[in-house]
């Protein structure tokens, strides 16, 4: 993968970068964000595919990103299909910090170090060149305004922003609220961005530490036969109902 095109998760960090403090927005949901970001990027680069609400990797070769490598490596590592939810959600934390760094290396932004109440040592970040931000909105903006379906990465990258909060960054109060619902509608235009971006929220409202009912075994209770019946007296609710047919 060339470095003459920008990554999603690049392309969301730029996003969230505030120019005027050289802070990011929405900084803890950032780092789940970029997590599904990286799954769109290897899923538009041919290495992973959407499995239901699974990711599978069909090629492990490797992108030449050495930060989509990394996250494609523990993917292979894990044999199997992993649940998105579960991947986004995983004790990887930091990945604004690393991608800052990368953006870094990159040289498309630079480090301004400070101090914090005088005391405490900060860094910010400024971009480089802020044509390259003024890019990625107008792309943004163009795809909220005309309503004309979105290219996938643009899709993407709107759906990544909304489940991740910059709506109200890029678009804040009364009069941004028409856009921040569009931002959120054009979640549906990708459909890899929109499983990715539905995962980050589930993580944000704490889903994925929850079991899936859908596995548990209800099927042979609704089977039951009626020479069963003596032997469950007690039904409630569903299978009482069930029982009574």
């Amino acid at each position: 993968m060339g470095r003459s095109r920008r990554t999603i998760p690049e392309e969301l960090l730029l996003l969230a970068l505030d120019p005027a403090t050289g802070t990011t927005a929405q900084p803890q949901s950032l780092d789940l964000g970029l997590a599904g970001a990286q799954l769109v990027e290897l899923a538009l680069a041919g290495r992973i595919a959407p499995d239901g609400d699974r990711i599978a990797v069909v090629m492990p070769r490797p992108t030449g990103d050495p930060t989509l490598d990394s996250a494609l490596e523990l993917l292979r590592r894990r044999g199997s299909p992993v649940r998105a939810v579960h991947w986004i959600g995983g004790p990887r934390l930091g990945l604004r910090q690393i991608y800052l760094a990368h953006l870094e290396r990159c040289g498309m932004v630079h480090a301004v170090a400070g101090q914090m109440c005088g005391v405490l040592p900060t860094t910010r970040y400024q971009a480089t060149d802020t044509a390259i931000s003024r890019e990625i909105r107008t792309r943004l903006d163009s795809a909220i305004r005309t309503g004309v379906p979105p290219d996938p990465r643009t899709a993407a990258l709107a759906a990544l922003a909304h489940a991740v909060g910059l709506g109200k960054h890029l678009y804040p109060g009364n009069e941004g609220r028409s856009s921040r619902s569009r931002l959120r509608d054009l979640i549906r235009h990708d459909p890899m961005g929109g499983l990715v971006a539905h995962a980050v929220m589930d993580v944000q409202n704490g889903v994925a530490a929850q079991p899936r009912r859908d596995r548990a075994p209800a099927q042979p209770a609704v089977r039951a036969t009626a020479s069963a019946v003596p032997m469950q007296p007690r039904r409630t609710g569903a299978m009482a109902r069930v029982a009574a047919h």
